[in-house]
């Protein structure tokens, strides 16, 4: 028999109703505070990042939807305490409406983009209200925005501090500006601790990765060091903006049907199929009502969970065939674009750009755009850089974790000419740029870091890569031709003096032409060296390779062109712009 425990209390006995007296609904800016890793901020380095990144997203997708060409202001200094610094972002944006300011900025989960399906870099309505969050919860010290909407308006000014309680701003030090330097635009400034480090996960690597994606914008930067960089804007008009769609009806799941048939305006099941959704005509609504077997004039609001599931099927039926949705939804970045940025940002001496026609995944239309760059001032020993991009924004951060990083490495680089070990990255000269648009990027976490592995999405950057790599094999293999030519004709030349020495030698007499024949015989036996200088490989179809729009050749001993150029050392200035010593 077991022995009794004693000097113990007895247990308290738990039942239902005591358990129900602690449970309480829990706020999204709680949740968020507690686990703010998801959100990018689970270190001091990636703070800083996370916090920039998220402002100047906001300010380049402000501008571009008001047809505004995008200047933007960073600055980074450094704070009164220990690992602390004060981030002040500013733009000439359209400016936001006074009574919007403080949900923007105070409130998560709330923004304009969560429901339009077209293509933006914010889309979750988390991000810079996030920022403002981490700054709160590790200084105390509330978010200062300043906007202006317009040249007759005063800027208006405040302080916000999220309630993480309740998910509700709170307004502090409310004033006007009548003095405000830009006619519209938008400053944010906040403290928060961090780390600044330099590197390829940096703020700086950050801005200058925005600027090759984003030729039209201007971007002028100062780091804590007070070493400041300038970004001049390349093109002087906005991408085309991209056009609002409806969602296709490949895209939708079941629970989302049912939730559109409750809310639909529409007084039919036909009508709604038809207005509701894109690439659904009339007559093809007609069609899936019938294959579900429901009257076509059936009230949306009345179907109930069977009926709705037999029209889902239909809409998935193998015989019902539903064009892919539209792609003016998406605003690639454009070879010629592309090609541009890759020749400001990378020293290199040959460059190819692809744009794939767009794709679909989930319903969700998609592009993607690959460049790549090689040789040049690029190291030759080390593994090659790629640089990933989802909707214009640098995504630094969980390479191993991303479809980019996946695809790049399923590629048979070896088939080009350049060197690459099992499960690592090619190794050489080269910086591949990837870049997917889409109008909703399945990004692996909220932090938007990695873009989730789908088999659609890899299979178009594979094939795009590939389709640069042939270009890039066509130049390699014909320049290593070539260096192997010029090799054999300096050995033919040392000995062409002593083979027609002995030959007059044997012939005990003069042979004038001789020396000369041999001369032009080896200039014929090697004539791929006179390639050297200018390599201008021939594809199958006979155009040359330099000749092509998406493919540009550079002379690598050719003189700098005088223009600024994005290279690491071009990258701070040391001099601060007036318009930055103005940021304060």
């Amino acid at each position: 028999m077991a022995s009794k425990r004693t000097g113990t209390k007895p247990r308290t006995k738990v039942t239902a109703e005591t358990l129900s007296k602690k449970q309480r609904e829990i706020s999204v800016s709680e949740f968020f505070a507690k686990n703010r890793h998801l959100l990018g901020f689970d270190s001091l380095r990636k703070a800083l990042l996370t916090t920039v990144k998220e402002a100047v997203d906001n300010s380049l997708d402000a501008c571009e939807e008001a047809d505004v060409l995008p200047e933007i202001w960073v600055r980074i200094d450094p704070g009164e305490q220990d690992k602390r610094y004060l981030v002040t972002i500013r733009d000439n944006g359209p400016g936001i409406v006074p009574k919007q300011i403080p949900n923007i900025f105070g409130k998560l989960l709330y923004g304009s983009k969560f429901h339009s399906m077209k293509q933006s870099r914010g889309q979750q309505g988390i991000g810079i209200s996030a920022a403002a969050m981490y700054g709160q919860l590790t200084t105390g010290k509330p978010f200062s925005v300043t906007s202006r909407t317009g040249p007759r308006k005063k800027a208006l000014s405040m302080q916000v501090l999220i309630d993480t309680n309740t998910n509700k701003p709170k307004t502090l030090n409310e004033q006007e500006l009548p003095d405000w330097s830009l006619d519209h635009g938008t400053e944010i400034c906040l403290e928060l601790e961090a780390q600044y480090m330099k590197g390829r996960q940096s703020v700086d690597e950050f801005l200058y990765q925005v600027a090759v994606a984003n030729p039209h914008a201007q971007i002028h930067y100062r780091n804590p060091n007070g070493e400041t960089a300038f970004y001049p804007r390349t093109l002087s008009e906005n991408p085309e903006p991209p056009r609002e769609i409806k969602p296709h009806p490949h895209g939708v799941e079941l629970g989302v049907l049912m939730k559109m048939l409750q809310s639909t305006r529409q007084p039919t099941v036909t009508s709604f199929l038809s207005s509701d959704f894109s690439r659904v005509s009339p007559q093809l609504a007609s069609a899936i009502v019938k294959r579900a077997g429901l009257k076509p004039r059936s009230r949306p609001k009345t179907i109930v969970r069977s009926e709705a599931d037999a029209l889902y099927k239909a809409i998935n039926h193998p015989d019902t065939r539903i064009l892919a949705p539209p792609t003016n939804c998406l605003s690639p970045i454009g070879m010629q674009e592309l090609l541009s940025g890759l020749t400001r940002g990378v020293q290199a001496e040959f460059y190819t750009v692809e744009t794939r026609k767009p794709a679909v995944y989930r319903g969700n239309p998609f592009q993607v755009e690959v460049g790549i760059a090689w040789g040049g001032d690029l190291p030759a020993d080390d593994l090659a850089r790629v640089l990933r991009f989802a909707n214009r924004v640098p995504l630094l951060h969980q390479a191993g974790a991303c479809a980019i990083s996946k695809a790049v490495n399923e590629v048979s680089w070896k088939s080009y000419g350049v060197q690459k070990a099992k499960g690592a990255l090619p190794t050489g000269p080269l910086v591949i740029f990837v870049h997917l648009a889409s109008v909703w990027v399945p990004f692996s976490s909220e932090s938007k870091e990695a873009v989730a592995d789908y088999d659609e999405i890899r299979k178009e950057i594979k094939l795009a890569i590939q389709q640069c790599g042939r270009r890039l094999g066509q130049y390699v293999k014909r320049k290593v031709r070539a260096r192997n030519e010029q090799k054999r004709r300096e050995i033919f030349n040392l000995y062409i003096e002593e083979v027609v020495q002995a030959s007059e030698a044997i012939v005990g007499r003069e042979l004038p032409d001789f020396r000369a024949n041999l001369l032009s015989l080896a200039r014929q036996k090697t004539e791929l060296a006179e390639l050297l200088d200018e390599v201008q490989a021939k594809p199958a179809e006979g155009e040359e390779l330099g000749e092509q729009e998406n493919v540009l050749i550079v002379d690598p001993d050719g003189e700098d062109d005088g223009e600024a150029d994005f290279s690491a050392a071009a990258r701070p200035s040391g001099v601060a712009s007036q318009s930055m010593l103005e940021l304060s």
